[in-house]
């Protein structure tokens, strides 16, 4: 496909127009450093979606089964993941139907975590004790060829902010290129969590209704070339700020439901990365575009 990018020979990779995309690596290549920035989504794309058998927390996950959260609250928040994850996940549902559904569900779920009266300083210890983890072989290359080369990483995520920046802090790849767009939560003087901050983001919102008016986008409108890293059909809207987008390249990880998914991201994304834990594959096109 691409032979300064072995990357794509791998057995994970499955993409739709060779061409198309070979050209678009082309141009981002041609067009330089410059002009490129990644959006990216957080939970299962840049953190693992499961490691030996198992599946890896997402940044809700994370606080949901931790220490801080009572048995019961557990119980709950469980019992919302199971009825509303398969419709999040479900190919058959339109997003009209798909989103109040999803708005329900992180409300419901924000409202449960603010009754545990959780502590700001206990995060940076729920994630220690975590078994998150950024994907695996090289998530922190894909932070350092970034903060190198001076491209902006815009993370925007539906998960918790403060949980999800704690992780890329113990990682120690939280550098000054990186800008995140999440809910945050709110804490009183005490420090203790009092509710979540607006606007709500969830899977299906991930678009310029919510980032209308941030500076970020502003700044960046010289930034015209994209790379879009997603793990969901959502994930597809986040450039949709952007002003004079020229060339986007939209890398989807199919983490879950391969067989009956495969279809649809085929369509909608660029390149699709199946049952693929790694960054490898961004990481090689990253290498490609950005060395002299």
């Amino acid at each position: 496909l691409c032979p300064q990018v072995p990357e794509l020979e791998k057995a994970t990779v499955r993409i739709r127009q060779p061409e198309r995309v070979r050209g678009i690596i082309r141009s981002l290549r041609e067009q330089g450093v410059a002009k490129l920035q990644v959006v990216s989504d957080f939970d299962m794309t840049l953190s693992r979606f499961g490691c030996n058998g198992r599946r890896c927390p997402t940044s809700h996950n994370i606080l949901d089964t931790s220490r801080v959260v009572s048995e019961d609250g557990r119980k709950k928040l469980k019992d919302l993941l199971h009825y509303y994850y398969p419709i999040e996940i479900d190919p058959n549902r339109t997003l009209e139907e798909k989103c109040p559904l999803m708005v329900e569900w992180w409300t419901r779920a924000h409202e449960l975590l603010v009754q545990q009266k959780i502590r700001k300083d206990d995060i940076a210890q729920i994630v220690r004790e975590s078994e998150a983890m950024l994907r695996y072989g090289h998530g922190a290359e894909f932070f350092d060829r970034l903060h190198k080369n001076n491209v902006p990483l815009f993370i925007f995520s539906a998960g918790v902010g403060d949980v999800l920046e704690e992780i890329i802090r113990q990682a120690s790849v939280f550098y000054s290129n990186v800008n995140v767009v999440s809910n945050y939560m709110e804490f009183d003087d005490d420090g203790v969590l009092t509710h979540f901050k607006g606007p709500l983001i969830h899977t299906y919102n991930k678009n310029n209704t919510v980032l209308q008016g941030t500076e970020y986008f502003q700044q960046l409108s010289t930034r015209t070339n994209i790379i879009l890293l997603g793990d969901s059909m959502g994930d597809l809207t986040m450039a949709d700020g952007i002003p004079r987008v020229e060339n986007i390249l939209k890398i989807g990880f199919l983490n879950d439901k391969v067989e009956e998914r495969r279809g649809k991201y085929l369509e909608a994304y660029d390149i699709v990365l199946e049952s693929d834990e790694t960054l490898d594959v961004v990481n090689g096109i990253l290498r490609y575009i950005l060395t002299e």
